[in-house]
């Protein structure tokens, strides 16, 4: 195994740092929150950096995402390894070119820092509604859950695609997990060569157009051919989840991070189980740890491989005592049954417990032969939209809603009061975790607390190898300007909580205003440190702040500091 390299870097970079080494033609066009990853291969090519085969990338930028897509289809048509980046409206403008892509069975990966679709309003911000409205172009889906998955689930959808010859979406929650920064482990360009087999690449070459060895490709066809043409890929979509998980487990000898197309975690003997993909998993994974430490026979499935959906694979991974089951989407499909996930989930369990299905014996080991009527509970429900908050409350209220209302189609995270689909959950209900120091700091776009921040969190991340950190900054669209929260935390274990501190340990107020329009020190723990950017001298600092600052300071028994 190869020597570790700890780094403290977002998830952007993460997946830029593996599209970089293992392409040719890079073709990029902006789109928050997916722009860095293009900023840094175009950095990472001007350095003179190379990729796996001692060659500096080509990045270029076209005018826009569409042109990007077209430019990266016609470098994989001339036998290049290729890629792009993008997110939201920018991925729907790739569509076209990508139903070609997967049409013609080429080898590519894109990296979707996944966003909320403009709708009824414009969101900058991170759920599932983009990379779901590509379900139906043909492109493997695998889902990221953490800045180090990024990394790792990057390396294996290179590796599969070429071997697959699908070419996959590989994505992760925007923002979320695009700019949290975490202390991660870098995979080395050797841990690369060895994933990437030399031999698929040359096939990916040879089958590029070139007038020395003619072919012909993209022509218009009859009613007497093309449908069996689309029916003629089927094959190759059977094998993507063995590839996968063959990709995975060669992954796992090399760093020892093991993955699989759906992981179970929690109890073996679990009743009631969360189906989820994205930076959602993690709180799950967190909250299941503390049910379970309690007696709760509860657990959690991550879906990875979303695309093509292995239903005998997902039926075997779940535990044979489940009783209900709760599938969380990030993403609103008006008018549907049911979100997608959902949707495949039902028809997963459906299909594998057919006595007309070949693989349906299957199923009959997993729920021990139980009659129909005797299968899961199956509810549906949304959360995180645009970035909504998600924790451990809500999990714990998704849980206790399987075994309590049992509400379907529900929401979380939101008051929904049009309907009253909307799940209660207790706002107090926080996970406590020994030896670890959470900090918030209160900032205004611009004024340099996050740059700081970066700066800080990194120092404590390489200083101390023995500590994992993460940051997370919190700011409105409207980012210059704004206001902007900066969310610490750094301990000794691993930091699985991809969403906002509400209780810190340290805060820092760095705009006096702000004393004014925020009530901030509702969020300092009892005992806590509270320091405070002023205008004023410590002697004067008390009669300047408002009186429920005060009374909050002396309640909390805060330890106040004052600086110019």
């Amino acid at each position: 195994m190869a020597e570790k390299h700890m780094v403290m870097i977002d998830g952007n970079t993460a997946a830029a740092h593996v599209a970089h080494a293992l392409s040719e033609v890079i073709a990029i066009y902006p789109i928050t929150p997916s722009s860095p990853m293009g900023e840094l291969s175009d950095e990472f090519s001007a350095q003179g950096r190379k990729n796996l085969w001692g060659t500096i990338p080509q990045v270029v930028e076209m005018q826009s995402e569409a042109g990007a897509a077209g430019a990266v289809h016609g470098a994989l048509t001339t036998g290049a390894l290729s890629t792009t980046f993008t997110a939201s409206q920018g991925l729907l403008l790739m569509i076209p070119n990508m139903y070609k892509i997967a049409g013609e069975l080429t080898s590519t990966v894109f990296h979707i820092a996944a966003r909320a679709l403009a709708t009824s309003s414009l969101s900058i911000f991170g759920d599932h509604q983009d990379v779901m409205a590509c379900r139906q172009t043909g492109w493997a889906m695998l889902s990221s859950n953490s800045v180090q998955e990024v990394m790792d689930l990057a390396v294996i959808a290179h590796a599969s695609t070429l071997r697959s010859r699908v070419p996959f979406l590989h994505f992760f929650d925007g923002f979320r997990t695009s700019h949290e920064l975490q202390k991660i482990e870098e995979v080395p360009y050797e841990v690369m060569k060895q994933m990437i087999d030399d031999d698929l690449v040359q096939a990916h070459r040879l089958r590029g157009l070139t007038p020395e060895r003619p072919s012909i490709r993209g022509t218009a066809q009859n009613p007497d051919t093309y449908f069996q043409g689309r029916e003629g890929v089927n094959k190759y979509y059977d094998a993507v989840p063995g590839i996968v998980q063959a990709e995975m487990d060669k992954y796992a000898k090399l760093t020892g991070r093991a993955y699989h197309i759906f992981d179970y975690y929690g109890a073996k003997d679990a009743e009631k189980v969360i189906i989820i993909m994205g930076s959602g998993a993690e709180t799950c994974e967190e909250t299941v740890d503390y049910l379970v430490s309690k007696g709760e026979k509860v657990g959690l499935l991550k879906v990875r491989l979303y695309r093509p959906f292995d239903a005998a694979a997902f039926v075997k991974a779940l535990p044979s005592t489940v009783k209900a089951i709760a599938v969380l989407d990030r993403t609103k499909e008006p008018g549907s049954l049911g979100e997608p996930l959902y949707e495949d989930v039902r028809t997963a369990l459906g299909e594998m417990q057919s006595s007309s299905n070949p693989q349906g014996a299957v199923v009959i080991g997993i729920f021990a032969g139980k009659v129909p009527s005797e299968y899961p509970v199956v509810l549906g429900g949304r959360y995180g939209l645009g970035s909504k908050e998600f924790t451990p409350a809500m999990v714990k209220a998704v849980f206790d809603n399987l075994s309590g209302k049992k509400t379907t189609n529900f929401t979380v995270g939101i008051n929904d009061d049009v309907q009253g689909k909307s799940l209660p959950y207790d706002e107090h209900f926080v996970l406590a975790e020994e030896g670890m120091i959470e900090a918030m700091f209160y900032g205004l776009g611009a004024d340099g607390t996050v740059g700081a921040n970066k700066n800080s969190i990194k120092i404590i991340g390489d200083a101390k190898p023995d500590l994992n950190a993460q940051a997370y900054f919190s700011y409105d669209s409207k980012k210059s300007g704004g206001f902007t929260v900066s969310h610490l935390r750094f301990g000794k274990g691993a930091i699985r909580r991809p969403y906002l501190i509400t209780k810190a340990d340290f805060l820092a107020c760095h705009k006096f205003s702000y004393m004014e329009t925020f009530d901030m020190l509702a969020n300092i723990k009892d005992g806590g440190t509270f320091l405070l950017n002023s205008p004023y001298k410590a002697a004067e600092i008390w009669k300047e702040i408002p009186l429920e600052a005060q009374k909050r300071i002396i309640d909390k028994k805060v330890k106040f500091y004052v600086i110019d």
